[in-house]
């Protein structure tokens, strides 16, 4: 009895940390996922900008 209890609560706990690792990784790729789009978002709206400095510092060069 004891041990069949012990079985249950380990397979139980195990399966609840299982869980929260894949949690993580959500959240982590939600994370990644906003990143980028921020960053694609920026790079689109100062696209002209950075291209012209970078320009002028090879024309300087």
């Amino acid at each position: 009895m004891l041990n069949t209890l012990i079985a249950y609560l380990t397979v139980a706990f195990t399966e609840v940390k299982e869980r929260e690792e894949g949690q993580g990784l959500v959240e982590y790729a939600l994370i990644l996922v906003l990143v980028s789009i921020v960053s694609i978002a920026a790079l689109t709206l100062l696209g002209t900008t950075i291209s012209d400095v970078f320009d002028t510092i090879t024309g300087v060069l």
